[in-house]
């Protein structure tokens, strides 16, 4: 895992798998550039222009104190193009799930809990920031089930819901799961049979129900970028930021390079994920890329509702996982089957090969032939026979974010380092594979240490220490985590 870890990030690269959600990309703002030419300055400029970086230049024009404050967004290729085009479209957080591991590594009953009501907190807010905004991204709010495999992981998730409960409360909505025991139960609710996989049986041991929701994060994301358009932001796609440095005897600007020329700015925000170490150095081995993988396919003939099912899946196994999306009705390819995750069994070396890898123009065959077979494994003859225009309709790549310990960076790089001397470098990336439940209230927070609404830890009532970027955390060695996230909203981004 060194070794992948070492291996030197590089820019998005040119002519990536065409995702799923970006057939046909925007047509007024995948390619925008507001000014024909680069400005030579602005008070900030972000680096990336998926939800984070969206997110961050809506609330950074909030400030009625900034009225006039001019903000430039670099984007590498086209608009959202990144995780937020890539992913899943799963706001689905399975918090019970890393909940006990929280724990054990924070040593906190009350940090776990708090993650875990972020997590909610930032499906909620999506949601409803897109019903409050109008913005026509498919968002649907329903229930979702982890179809679980294996009677470890089944004993583990009854221990875990039972821990949430006695931690945050039985009627905490953070905490709202339902048990659903045995085969036959699962089989009658969500037409998922035993399987078996390479020759050994992987029989159902449970489920658990709990809330969700499902969108389009390219058509959020680019809403929320129309939206940041009408109040002034700057958006300059196809302008790959090549390197920063700081410009000496300029009162401490940022330099930004591109292809298009150099702009300076006293605070830069990256939202740049699991590319970020291309531009800060130090994060080399500490912001780790991982490439996904996900499939849209046609549903089957006998699967019900047409495909349209009522609720989103995860598929749960020894080690591993698949997440599973159903298009909902009035959506692009109603019924269709957005079907994720598969590092694990479908990948060599249970995706180690994965990890360091930011090329997202091919596919990896192995993984393609795997979640081909995952719809007709998981629901056997409620799957039917396949579509006559064919099973796949399309599969993509893109490219996620890790570190160490598993928890995003947020804030401020500390000051004095090879790469800064003097703050304004701020970032929110890293987000795990998980960005659909955390970037929007990672994005919401680095916007409060920007503005100075942290001067005394007043995050802390919300934000997870945890989150927030230390010297210690930056210290940390790399060892994966493929396993420890199972709800895929950004497996195949990402981001996720």
């Amino acid at each position: 895992m060194d070794e992948r870890a070492r291996i030197p990030v590089s820019l998005p690269r040119d002519d990536p798998t065409r995702s799923y959600w970006q057939d046909l990309p925007d047509a007024a703002v995948a390619d925008l550039r507001t000014t024909e030419t680069l400005p030579e300055s602005a008070d900030v400029v972000i680096v990336g222009s998926g939800i984070t970086g969206a997110a961050a230049a809506w609330g950074l024009q909030q400030n009625e104190d900034q009225t006039g404050r001019s903000i430039v967004m670099l984007e590498a290729r086209q608009a959202c193009s990144g995780a937020t085009g890539r992913n899943g479209g799963h706001t689905k957080a399975a918090s019970y799930r890393t909940f006990a591991h929280h724990v054990s590594t924070l040593g906190s009953t009350a940090a776990a809990a708090q993650i875990a009501r972020l997590e909610l907190a930032n499906i909620r807010e999506v949601h409803g920031f897109a019903r409050l905004h109008g913005i026509d991204c498919d968002a649907v709010a329903c229930d979702t089930v982890d179809i679980i495999y294996d009677a470890a992981q089944w004993e583990a998730a009854v221990a875990a819901v039972a821990a949430m409960h006695a931690a945050l409360g039985p009627y905490d909505p953070a905490a709202e799961y339902e048990l659903v025991a045995g085969p036959d139960a699962v089989r009658a609710r969500f037409h998922c049979h035993a399987t078996t996989f390479r020759g050994r049986p992987d029989p159902v041991a449970g489920a658990v129900v709990y809330p969700a929701g499902s969108l389009s994060a390219y058509k959020f994301g680019v809403g929320v970028l129309r939206l940041c358009l009408a109040r002034g932001l700057n958006l300059q796609t196809h302008t790959p930021a090549l390197a920063l440095r700081r410009e000496k005897g300029r009162d401490g600007a940022w330099l930004v390079q591109t292809p298009r020329g150099t702009i300076a700015a006293r605070r830069v925000v990256l939202a740049t994920n699991g590319y970020t170490a291309h531009l800060v150095p130090r994060l080399q081995g500490v912001v780790v890329p991982l490439r996904g993988q996900v499939t849209a396919q046609r549903p089957g003939r006998s699967l019900p509702a047409g495909g349209c099912l009522p609720t989103t899946y995860s598929f749960i196994y020894e080690g591993g996982y698949e997440y599973m999306v159903p298009r909902p009705p009035g959506s692009r390819f109603a019924g269709d089957i957005v079907m994720g995750g598969g590092l694990v069994r479908g990948a060599a070396d249970e995706g180690l090969y994965e990890y360091g890898s930011t090329d997202d123009t091919a596919l990896n065959p192995d993984v393609s032939a795997y979640l081909r077979d995952t719809t007709p494994r998981y629901f056997g003859p409620d799957w039917g026979e396949d579509d006559p225009a064919g099973r796949v309709r399309a599969e993509w790549t893109g490219i996620m974010g890790f570190t160490p310990d598993g928890f995003p960076l947020v804030g401020e790089m500390p000051h004095g380092g090879a790469d800064d001397d003097g703050g304004g470098l701020w970032t929110a990336s890293a987000f795990q594979g998980h960005g659909m439940v955390l970037c929007w209230m990672c994005a919401r927070a680095l916007v409060d240490m920007i503005e100075g609404r942290d001067a005394n830890n007043e995050l802390d009532s919300w934000f997870p220490r945890a989150f927030r970027i230390t010297e210690e955390r930056l210290a940390k060695r790399f060892q994966g985590r493929v396993s420890h996230n199972i709800s895929g909203q950004d497996q195949g981004v990402s981001t996720e």
